[in-house]
């Protein structure tokens, strides 16, 4: 789920390597409030997909550091 914007396939490469390639939305935001419940309760530790831990006060640095995929999702701490 999530594919940078900038990736590029070429469909004669797939062809031949045999490769089926499936695409479509994924409604996440539904799943969202129910996921934050178990974070926040400690029934999942998502410690593996936040590759940055920032203050909140630095929110805007976060967003960079994922737009330019130097973290995968930062963690914004109060």
């Amino acid at each position: 789920m999530g594919v940078p914007h900038e990736v590029k396939c070429d469909g004669a490469e797939l062809v031949f390597a045999n490769i089926h390639l499936h695409g479509g939305l994924t409604l996440v935001r539904r799943f969202v409030p129910a996921l934050i419940d178990l974070v926040w309760t400690g029934k999942i530790n998502p410690g593996k997909v936040f590759k940055l831990e920032l203050p909140l006060a630095e929110v805007a640095e976060a967003c960079r550091a994922m737009d330019g995929r130097r973290a995968i999702k930062a963690l914004l701490r109060p």
